[in-house]
């Protein structure tokens, strides 16, 4: 079995992940129920119904919420309402709308199994919403993530019956929200009351946390691809003995990570490329250990791609519906998510701290071949890449405060109810906000690469991304203002990922 081919099955969860992403993305639509579908929900209506014609309890149905558990209840459509009502108490910036469009996916996904007796014609009215474009604005903080991402969830519900806000998308694509009951009458679309049997179903789920985990993984592995690509430029550029990314040296460690990301260098490096004389026999350990580094960053990755993507095939609701019985239970609790998301951040942070520390070797001439420091060709004068150096610094420090384990602030809630909880769309969140300064550090570290370029005399007859890092970079003449380089850097080398993982998906 070739390494190309150990690789690509290793990433089978990921590779379904990206599936999942385009399939909720502005553009897409979700079929409508089929006759096995509705035949499941039919099915798990019945299974409900006899259970309480025996006079046994039902949570949410006959009973109360959470601690009101042991008092009856008589509404259904009384209990639905009241159970997004006294939920809604999320706060905070909403969630991007590539967040809110998945969320509903993952919800719509979940409830057509028949596992959570939801009617078949409720579900196609938030079906066609979705599919008319309707995205709710969801608060993204106020969940501990144990029953579900409850408030999240029922933020999201409560737009369907117009209150909040839901986002909305101009003709260029740019996105604002506006009040949710005005954009459902500019669908022409009814609000919607909610029966408790689809409240219950639509709130208790992971889904949230799970959206934004999906979306953080998958940046993730363009973050990884995207340093492995700048490795080998800086490698190629300071002409560092190829030996470090041998396929040799990756056989005998027989660690699947590491053979992926060795070729991945080696694919971008020269044909025929040899060490410089003037270059150690062994480079430093964020040159040399590359391929080891970002080999173990993607095999978790991969970990929590695979954890992430059952999860989006499984059912997180409480009750259950199974083989003529119902059963109450716990799968709403997103401790899989948690660790999946936290493990992708404490992974990520790994990656963005090699790129930081590439950006240092190619700026000192200790490292960089007697290049001057911080690649200025004005030393005094002028202060090169100094400034973008210690922001990259900072921005390594933000990403290990954001990517610390929020389960390790787990507190009990909801009168004992809840009494172990995940906080599992908290860390996500965190991780998200350290993979945007991740990326800048990637860009930071690409203007390190186009400055490097010029000075080693290594840009002529640059073509590709290169030479459009080069247009985004030109060379230092005199010192400027770079926050806007890095950012446009950071752009164009999350795309260059885009592509070259593409490409190992159709090799």
């Amino acid at each position: 079995m070739t390494v190309t081919e150990v690789s690509l099955g290793e990433m089978a969860g990921s590779e379904h992940l990206a599936e999942i992403v385009r399939s909720a993305s502005w553009d897409a639509k979700i079929d409508p129920c089929n006759d096995a579908d509705i035949e499941r929900m039919a099915a798990s209506a019945e299974t409900i119904d006899a259970h309480l014609a025996t006079g046994e309890p039902v949570y949410g149905l006959t009973q109360g919420f959470g601690p009101f558990v042991g008092f009856r209840a008589e509404s259904e459509m009384e209990q639905g309402i009241s159970l997004i009502s006294h939920l809604g108490s999320g706060q905070g910036r909403p969630l991007s709308p590539e967040v809110s469009r998945l969320v509903l996916w993952l919800r719509l996904n979940s409830m057509r199994k028949g596992i959570s007796a939801v009617s078949p014609e409720f579900w196609q009215k938030l079906a066609d919403l979705w599919n008319g474009g309707f995205t709710p604005a969801i608060p993204r903080d106020g969940t501990v993530s144990a029953s579900g991402d409850l408030q999240p969830l029922a933020h999201a519900a409560l737009t369907f019956t117009g209150f909040g806000e839901a986002w909305v998308r101009d003709s260029r694509g740019r996105w604002s929200t506006e009040d949710a009951g005005d954009v459902l009458a500019g669908l022409g679309a009814n609000r919607l009351e909610w029966p408790v049997r689809e409240a219950l179903a639509f709130v208790n789920g992971t889904g949230v946390g799970l959206a934004v985990s999906i979306l953080n993984q998958q940046s993730a592995l363009r973050l990884v691809r995207a340093i492995a690509a700048l490795t080998a430029r800086s490698a190629a550029v300071l002409g560092a003995n190829p030996e470090h990314f041998d396929v040799g040296i990756g056989l005998v460690r027989n660690q699947i990570g590491q053979l992926t990301v060795g070729r991945w260098i080696r694919d971008d490096l020269p044909d025929g490329m040899t060490k410089h004389p003037g270059r150690p026999l062994q480079e430093p350990y964020s040159l040399r250990c590359a391929p080891q580094v970002l080999g173990a960053v993607l095999d978790q990755l991969t970990a929590a791609g695979d954890t992430l993507a059952r999860e989006t095939s499984g059912c997180t609701d409480n009750p259950v519906t199974f083989d003529g019985r119902v059963l109450h239970g716990g799968n709403f609790h997103a401790m899989p998510v948690g660790f999946a998301s936290e493990q992708t951040g404490l992974a990520m942070h790994m990656a963005a701290y090699l790129a930081e520390r590439q950006l240092n070797l190619i700026t000192s001439p200790v490292t960089n071949g007697d290049l001057p420091t911080m690649l200025t060709p004005r030393a005094g004068r002028g202060c090169g890449l100094a400034g973008v150096q210690i922001s990259a610094t900072s921005f390594i420090s933000r990403i290990r405060q954001l990517v610390t384990p929020a389960s390790l602030t787990t507190l009990p809630t909801n009168g004992w109810n809840q009494d172990h909880v995940p906080m599992a769309l908290n860390g996500a969140n965190g991780v998200s906000e350290a993979l945007e300064l991740a990326w800048h550090v990637v860009g930071s570290l690409a203007l390190g690469v186009a400055q490097l370029s010029v000075m080693a005399e290594h840009d002529r007859g640059t073509t590709g991304v290169w030479a459009e890092l080069a247009e985004i970079s030109p060379p230092l003449e005199a010192d400027r203002p770079m926050a806007a380089e890095v950012r446009a850097a950071s752009a164009l080398m999350e795309r260059h990922a885009v592509r070259l993982l593409d490409e190992m998906g159709t090799e």
